[in-house]
């Protein structure tokens, strides 16, 4: 006669510590494998982005240096032209202070030559006008002598 047990054999503390062992290495193998394959995937995905990426830069940092460059060209040409703009607002002043100074020179000299004319005229009038008078003095002298 035989004795079997149909109730399952109870397993021994060691055989329970190494079942949960394999199954944390079963888990952590499938976990490794699964985050390698993520892992691989994110650097094929970072290895097609980095060509764009690098592109992007130098993209980017061509048209800083651009935009650099064209703000240095558009502040000196605002400042030549600055410069330009006063120089010529210098030079139109002088011309116009030189004009201004021919003109009062050359009305100051008709002025003279006026006023020398004038006089001249004056003289000669007030010359004519004395011996006039005295003409007319002398005439009504005699007049008065011989009255």
């Amino acid at each position: 006669m035989s004795v079997k047990n149909n109730q399952p054999e109870e397993k021994g503390f060691f055989e329970k510590v190494k079942e949960t062992i394999e199954e944390l290495w079963d888990g952590t193998k499938e976990k490794a494998e699964d985050v390698k394959d993520a892992a691989e995937d994110k650097i094929d995905d970072l290895k097609k982005k980095r060509p764009a990426k690098a592109k992007v830069i130098k993209t980017t940092a061509a048209a800083k240096s651009s935009a650099s460059k064209k703000a240095g060209n558009v502040a000196s040409k605002a400042k030549s032209a600055a410069v330009n703009v006063k120089n010529k607002a210098q030079h139109e002043a002088h011309e116009i202070v030189a004009t201004a100074k021919e003109k009062a020179a050359h009305l100051k000299a008709e002025a003279d030559v006026k006023a020398k004319t004038l006089t001249k005229k004056a003289k000669a009038e007030t010359t004519l006008a004395r011996r006039a008078m005295t003409t007319k003095t002398v005439a009504v002298a005699k007049k008065a002598k011989s009255a």
